[in-house]
């Protein structure tokens, strides 16, 4: 049966707008749970610190349950796939709402994380394959805007609810919304009887492509670094640049607005020109981050370069999510996870030696160091990547080289929802 014709370039489907709710609603719990710590604390008996168990178990689920999730349900139709795991995501709210055992509460968050895995992984897929060789990397881009909009609108709104209501008003409110959610994705998005034939084997030899892990290791790398400074830009901000405490929400907003900025033009030119686009970007993000160690002592040049961080540096990330499904082929469901594991392996370890950086003689422009250095090597992979579109004599730029326009992985009905 033949396919419906790909969006023209410019228009997306109405399911990418679709999978970018479902990842501002997966991103706000990742993220608002830093917020009300000291509220669940005291509630469940513990400590704050220990209660900071709450994200290394998010984290840890994510970089583990992705791949794991991406394999475990391949064999599932794409829109049972992303119904069950925002039913699972629900129910992990639920358990932890009623539940007054920390232990509890923390299998909760894995297996939410668990969930939210999956979604991300099959969500990248659907949205390249519905929206077009032309749309795949904006398509990417505004799914990603869904995240990025989670840490500007949904953890403060989402801190807020909790302070007023309560954490477990506010779990309750996630569950009911993620359920709202998959009853939205199970109405409008196109049941097919099975996805194309792609076994475990056909998802693991995928990852013998050698330009996979070379963007890979640019998303391990950029995520680290922007988030490396990220991290610790509070003490950054008041102890040097002298901006008040009541104010540093202010420069986050300004973060955030930079991020979905970039988000934004890496969709927008990350199709066309992949290359051209993450490079620049890449070089631009550690000139700011240096840039920042001298300057942090005047506001205006902070919160400029700051902004200027994010802008470039969130210009990177959808296109290399949407290189990694593409080198993939037709098995890229696995790759997809794995983009999503890089990311959170970035924070990981851009946010562990920053805060290594932050307690040594450097002080608080340690971490802006360690960003710097980690964006400084992000243009390794990316400049082996550019290399491998020019080899051979008078080779000319084909589907097949990185700096080609990016399509997207073979279609499934499900793929192919009513067009927005």
């Amino acid at each position: 049966m033949p396919h419906p014709a790909a969006p023209a370039p410019g228009k997306l489907p109405f399911v990418v707008w679709m999978l970018a709710a479902g990842t501002f609603l997966m991103g706000t719990t990742e993220f608002v749970i830093a917020g009300i710590l000291p509220d669940i604390a005291p509630d469940l008996g513990t400590s704050v610190s220990h209660a900071g168990l709450l994200v290394t178990a998010f984290a840890v689920g994510m970089i583990l349950g992705g791949p794991t999730m991406a394999l475990a349900t391949l064999r599932l139709p794409q829109r049972l796939t992303l119904v069950l795991a925002l039913t699972v995501f629900a129910a992990g709210h639920i358990l932890a709402a009623l539940t007054s055992s920390f232990t509890v509460v923390l299998a909760a968050r894995f297996v939410t994380a668990l969930a939210t895995g999956a979604f991300w992984a099959v969500g990248f897929v659907i949205a390249t394959a519905a929206a077009g060789p032309a749309n795949a990397t904006r398509a990417v881009s505004v799914m990603m805007g869904g995240l990025t909009l989670a840490n500007v609108v949904g953890v403060p709104a989402g801190s807020l609810a909790g302070h007023i209501t309560g954490w477990r008003g506010l779990f309750w409110v996630l569950a009911a919304l993620a359920a709202l959610a998959a009853a939205v994705i199970g109405r409008f998005l196109p049941r097919t009887p099975q996805r194309a034939r792609v076994s475990v084997r056909d998802e693991i030899r995928a990852l013998r492509q050698g330009r996979l892990w070379l963007a890979l290791a640019a998303a391990v790398l950029i995520m680290g670094g922007v988030l490396a400074t990220y991290t610790y830009i509070t003490p950054l901000l008041t102890d040097r640049t002298g901006i008040p405490a009541g104010a540093v929400p202010l420069v986050l907003v300004a973060f955030g607005a930079g991020a979905l900025g970039g988000t934004a033009i890496g969709g927008r030119f990350g199709d066309r020109r992949p290359m051209a686009t993450t490079i620049p970007a890449a070089a631009a993000t550690a000139l700011a981050l240096l840039a920042l160690i001298p300057l942090s002592t005047t506001p205006p040049a902070a919160v400029t370069l700051i902004f200027l961080m994010a802008l470039t540096g969130f210009t990177i990330n959808p296109v290399v999510t949407a290189l990694a499904v593409r080198f993939a082929g037709d098995a890229p469901t696995l790759a997809s996870a794995l983009t999503t594991s890089a990311y959170n392996t970035g924070i990981a370890a851009g946010s562990a030696l920053a805060g290594q950086a932050l307690a040594s003689s450097l002080g608080v422009t340690g971490p802006a160091l360690i960003g710097a250095l980690f964006t400084g090597l992000t243009l390794l992979p990316l400049i082996a990547l550019a290399t491998t579109a020019r080899r051979g004599p008078a080779r000319s730029v084909t589907q097949n080289s990185p700096d080609a326009q990016i399509p997207a992985p073979r279609q499934t009905t499900e793929a192919t929802s009513t067009r927005s």
